[in-house]
C-alpha cells in the first residue's frame, strides 16, 4: 500500500450524491431538507468518446464507532493468514490512517463513491462519546463519506438526536462545545428505509439516495437490522418502528428500477460470521464448513435481483463473500470488520446500455488501514482540537493496573473485565441503602473494549483513565437493582443460549459467587445446566427471592433477556461508569495495582 498521503478533495467537482425523489420525511421539527453540501458534489465533465462500460469504484466500510484515534489493545488489530498458514495480528484503524487510505485508493479511479453500512456512531470512545459523537461526524465530513445506512447504535440517544446529527445544530442540553461554532451536522445522507414514525408510518430519514457522474447512476438503499428494539433503550427507538430489511429493500429496489435506476446497492446494518476470523480469508472456499453463516445469509438471499451488491455490518467480522440471490446468481456480500481497522474496494463495472452493473464482472476485497502509512494532517489536527477540550476529564486517572485486562478482544465466555465490571456494580449496589444486590449481571456487548496496561498518553502504564474507562463502558447506563425468583434468574441463564440468542449465544458476565456450568455440547437451553447453579456456595431456589443488580437495558429485556424484564421493585442507582470508576479507586493504588480477576465462575464444557 501507498504511504504517500493525499491531500484532502477541496474540490469535489469529480463525485455528487443528488437526492432521490422520495420525500424526506420529519422527525418532530427537525429532520428537515438534507444540510447544504449533501445534494451536489459537481457533475464532472463529459467526454466525447464513451465507452460502453466503465468501472465504478465502490469504497465501504462499517461500524467506525466513534473510534477516531487508533484503538488500543487486541481492539486494534486485525487477523492476516500468511502464505504459510500461520495467523499474525496486524494494528490497524484510527481515521488518520482510514483517511490517507481512502485518499489512495481513490487515485487514478474517476468514478469512486464511499458509502458506510452503519453504526458510525454510538459506544464511542470518550474523544467523540463526551461530545455526542459531532467529531465523528465532522470527520466522516473530511473523509468523503457520500452515504451510510443508520446502524443500531444511531438510536442510542434517539431519532431526534439522530436527525440533529444529520442536520446540525447544537446540543439542546449542552449546547456548542466551540466558542463562534455551530454544529453543521453530516454532509452525507443517512438512510433509514426501514425504520418508520408510529404516527405518520413514513421513514424518518431518507430511505435511498442516488450517486450520479457522467451518465452513471447508482443508487443507495439503506437498512438496518429489524431488530433493533432488542438491542437499543426503549428511550432510544420511542415512537419508531423498525420493518423487515428484506421487503424494505425490496420494495425501493422496485421504485428505484421505475425511475431508470438499474444499478443498486443496499447498505445493510446487519450481518455474518465467517468461518475464519482472518480478514483475508477465502470466503467462497468450497471445503465443508467454509463461507458465512448468520442472519445476513438469508436476508440476502431474499433481496431482489435487482439489487447488484451487499455492503453489510453490526457482527464487526471481515469477509468478501458471494451469496446467490433469489435467482441463483451469485452477489457480493461485504463487510470490513470494524474501528476503521479495514476497508473494503469494490469495483463495479456500469454497462452505460443497460445502466446496469455486470454481475460478472463484480471483484471486491477487503484492505488493512495500515498504522505504517503516513497520517491524513487534517484528521490529526481534528484529534488534536477536540482532545484539547476533553483532556481536563479525559486524563483524570482512576485506577491502576498490573497488565491488560481483556473485555472486547476476549473470545471466552467469561471475559475478565466482565468479571471485574460485574463485581463493581455488585460491591457498588449491595449496600441495604443502594439496593441489597446479591448478584449482578453484565451484558456482553456493552464492554466497548480492553483495559490497557500500556499508555494511551502521556499518563504512564498501567494508569486507567477516565477517558479510557469510558470507553470500556461509554453508554453511562443507570443501573437497576430488581426483585427476581429464583427460577426467573435460572430463566435469564438460559436465555443467554436460546429463544433469540440460540445461535448467537449472549453469555452473561456474572458477580463473584455465582458459579454454573456452560456445557457447549448440548443445544438450547440445556446447555446451562440448571442444577449446577449456585450463589454463594448454595442452589438456587425457584421460590426464593434474589435482589439483582443490573443496567437499565438489561432490566428492560435487552438483548433477548425476557425474564430479567420481569423484575419487580426497582431501585434505580448509579451509573455503571460512576461505579466501575468507584471500584478502581477502592482497589488499586500506584504501589498496589489491580490484576486482572481469575475467569473461574463459569465452567465451559465443549
Amino acid at each position: 500500500m501507498s504511504a504517500t498521503p493525499q491531500h484532502p478533495q477541496k474540490n469535489r467537482t469529480s463525485r455528487r450524491v443528488i437526492a432521490a425523489t422520495a420525500g424526506l420525511v420529519t422527525v418532530g421539527a427537525l429532520v428537515a431538507a438534507m444540510p447544504a453540501g449533501a445534494h451536489d458534489r459537481g457533475k464532472g465533465h463529459g467526454h466525447g468518446h464513451q465507452s460502453r462500460t466503465v468501472d465504478v469504484q465502490l469504497l465501504s466500510f462499517n461500524d467506525l464507532h466513534g473510534n477516531l484515534e487508533p484503538p488500543a489493545g487486541s481492539a486494534g488489530t486485525v487477523s492476516e493468514t500468511q502464505a504459510d498458514g500461520t495467523v499474525t495480528s496486524v494494528p490497524a484503524g484510527g481515521v488518520e490512517y482510514l483517511a490517507t487510505s481512502l485518499r489512495t485508493a481513490r487515485k487514478g479511479n474517476p468514478y469512486s463513491v464511499t458509502a458506510a453500512g452503519g453504526d458510525m456512531v454510538g459506544a464511542s470512545p470518550l474523544l467523540s462519546g463526551l461530545f455526542h459523537d459531532e467529531p465523528t461526524i465532522e470527520a466522516l465530513n473530511g473523509l468523503d463519506l457520500d452515504v451510510t445506512a443508520v446502524g443500531n447504535h444511531e438510536f442510542d440517544e434517539g431519532a431526534t438526536e439522530l436527525a440533529r446529527l444529520q442536520n446540525g445544530g447544537c446540543h439542546p442540553v449542552e449546547g456548542c462545545y466551540e466558542k463562534g461554532k455551530k454544529f453543521k451536522g453530516a454532509d452525507f445522507p443517512y438512510l433509514a428505509a426501514n425504520v418508520t414514525s408510529e404516527k405518520t408510518g413514513k421513514p424518518i430519514l431518507k430511505p435511498y439516495t442516488v450517486w450520479k457522474k457522467n451518465g452513471v447512476k447508482i443508487g443507495f438503499i439503506g437498512v438496518t437490522l429489524e431488530g433493533t428494539p432488542n438491542i437499543v433503550t426503549a428511550n432510544g427507538v420511542k415512537g419508531l418502528k423498525f420493518h423487515d430489511e428484506i421487503e424494505t429493500v425490496n420494495k425501493y429496489a422496485k421504485e428505484l428500477d421505475r425511475q431508470g435506476v438499474k444499478s443498486i446497492v443496499a447498505l445493510i446494518h446487519e450481518g455474518g460470521a465467517p468461518a475464519s476470523a482472518s480478514y483475508n480469508y477465502d470466503c467462497d472456499s468450497p471445503g465443508a464448513g467454509d463461507g458465512i453463516s448468520g442472519p445476513i445469509v438469508d436476508i440476502a438471499k431474499g433481496i431482489t435481483p435487482k439489487v447488484d451488491a451487499l455492503v453489510t455490518g453490526h457482527t464487526h467480522q471481515a469477509y468478501v463473500c458471494t451469496v446467490p440471490d433469489p435467482s441463483g446468481k451469485p452477489r457480493m456480500v461485504t463487510s470490513a470488520s470494524s474501528f476503521g481497522k479495514l476497508y473494503t474496494d469494490t469495483t463495479l463495472t456500469y454497462d452505460r446500455r443497460t445502466n446496469d452493473i455486470v454481475r460478472t464482472s463484480v471483484e471486491s476485497a477487503n484492505h488493512i488501514v495500515s498504522r505504517d502509512q503516513a497520517k491524513a494532517t487534517d484528521m490529526t489536527k481534528l484529534i488534536a482540537r477536540w482532545n484539547t477540550l476533553a483532556a481536563p476529564i479525559a486524563n483524570r486517572p482512576q485506577g491502576w493496573i498490573t497488565a491488560d485486562i481483556n473485555g472486547r478482544g476476549s473470545t471466552a465466555p467469561e471475559k475478565p473485565l466482565g468479571n471485574l465490571i460485574a463485581d463493581a456494580q455488585l460491591e457498588g449496589l449491595a449496600p441495604a441503602d443502594k439496593g441489597g444486590a446479591v448478584v449482578a449481571f453484565m451484558n456482553p456487548g456493552g464492554i466497548r473494549a480492553d483495559l490497557v496496561h500500556a499508555a494511551s498518553g502521556s499518563e504512564g502504564d498501567g494508569v486507567v483513565t477516565y477517558g479510557e474507562a469510558f470507553t470500556v463502558q461509554p453508554f453511562t447506563n443507570m443501573m437497576n437493582v430488581v426483585d427476581l425468583t429464583g427460577a426467573q434468574l435460572v430463566a435469564a441463564l438460559q436465555q443467554q443460549v436460546s429463544g433469540s440468542n440460540e445461535a448467537s449465544p449472549k453469555i452473561l458476565q456474572v458477580s463473584k459467587g455465582l458459579t454454573y456450568t456452560l456445557d457447549l455440547t448440548k443445544s438450547g437451553a440445556d446447555r446451562v445446566v440448571a442444577d449446577t447453579i449456585r450463589l454463594n456456595g448454595e442452589a438456587i431456589d425457584p421460590a426464593k427471592t434474589y435482589r439483582v443488580a443490573m443496567n437499565e437495558f438489561l432490566a428492560g429485556g435487552g438483548d433477548g433477556f425476557a425474564a430479567l424484564g420481569e423484575g419487580t421493585n426497582k431501585l434505580v442507582g448509579a451509573s455503571d461508569l460512576d461505579l466501575f470508576n468507584a471500584y478502581l479507586a477502592a482497589h488499586s493504588t500506584a504501589d498496589a495495582p489491580l490484576a486482572p480477576p481469575a475467569t473461574d465462575r463459569i465452567t465451559v464444557v465443549r
